[in-house]
């Protein structure tokens, strides 16, 4: 594409010659010449001078860099979405294979296409422009929206709603039971569960995530909510719309996070946790049950993240501190020898 049909696209502003062909988009670091990247912040402006790169994204005009820019609102929002333009194929159509299974109860839409060796059960309704690939299982009553893209090796168990566009990649598990047992003359016995799992619209799922539906109504994860890989969601949470949830987080039951949280890598929340809209969780934290208002939090059990930086601070100098103490209560001890 040349570089002025790229600024229509985005109605955006060319400093340099508009003509310029993009061929690739690429990182700072590895854009070759022909290559469109991106700058977010003066600290890579030292890096763009030394990159490959034929123009720049950037959000106002950079002096003294010698090649053609594009100035934009969001550079890093107009990056992905020529990532997505020179790179991401359309999933292609290629109907309904011969050699998968359709209960003749269930209901597909137009220009569905399912991939060789899927199992969609009884009373399953699949939405039109959807595509299921091989070895996904879909339970009964069971519905997919339309426009979804349902990768390898999925199980979507019963009595699970999911919207539109919604992705959900390879081996993950939505709707399976949920881990509740009750102890009983020397046993733990299973509390059935008979709920389901709503997802609804614009969600994207990682892959070996798994989802359980709830002991009763429903598990929810809101719209435009993307998980990472890695990810335990279990019975009865419901999670706010345009939430972001990183790898490796376990979210116990009947928990609730609000609208715009971020939980990052490898936070576990206890259960019967309620955390207010717009908070984040930093790595590692661990959330204990009660209500957490809005705000940036760290630590196990959790704490406002400064208190926690001042309070790490402190703790990588408790061996000297502790030492300091030893040889004070040496000296106190030999004082009070001399005393006696």
């Amino acid at each position: 594409m040349k570089l002025r049909q790229i600024a229509e696209i985005f109605n955006a502003k060319v400093e340099g010659n508009p003509e310029i062909e993009i061929t690739g988009v690429r990182g700072l670091e590895d854009a070759q010449e022909g290559d469109i990247s991106y700058i977010t912040s003066s600290k890579h402006i030292e890096t763009a001078k030394e990159s490959k790169a034929s123009v720049f994204i950037v959000k106002e005009k950079i002096e003294n860099l010698e090649k053609a820019q594009l100035i934009v609102e969001n550079p890093q929002l107009v990056f992905a979405r020529l990532l997505e333009i020179f790179y991401v194929k359309p999933h292609p159509f290629k109907g309904i294979s011969e050699n998968c299974f359709i209960a003749d109860t269930s209901k597909i839409g137009k220009n569905v296409t399912v991939y060789p060796f899927v199992y969609i059960d009884e009373n399953v309704n699949i939405g039109d422009n959807t595509v299921i690939y091989p070895f996904t299982f879909i339970g009964r009553d069971s519905s997919i929206g339309s426009d979804c893209i349902i990768y390898s090796n999925v199980s979507i168990r019963e009595k699970v709603k999911i919207g539109n566009r919604v992705t959900i990649h390879a081996g993950t598990v939505i709707g399976s039971d949920g881990f509740g047992y009750i102890f009983h003359e020397g046993k733990h016995n299973k509390i059935p569960q008979v709920g389901g799992v709503i997802i609804e619209d614009d969600v994207e799922i990682g892959s070996s995530v798994t989802v359980d539906r709830a002991t009763t109504g429903n598990t929810i994860i809101g719209a435009g909510t993307k998980i990472d890989n890695l990810v335990q969601i279990a019975h009865n949470v419901k999670i706010g719309k345009n939430s972001i949830i990183v790898a490796q987080v376990g979210i116990a039951g009947s928990s609730k996070i609000g609208d715009g949280c971020i939980l990052a890598g490898q936070v576990g929340i206890s259960d019967h946790v309620e955390i207010e809209p717009g908070t984040i969780i930093t790595a590692q934290s661990g959330v204990m049950p009660g209500k957490v208002q809005k705000g940036v939090f760290s630590g196990t059990p959790i704490m406002p993240h400064r208190e926690w930086l001042k309070a790490s601070a402190i703790f990588q100098k408790l061996p000297e501190i502790y030492k300091k103490l030893r040889e004070m209560e040496e000296k106190i001890k030999k004082m009070e020898g001399k005393n006696d």
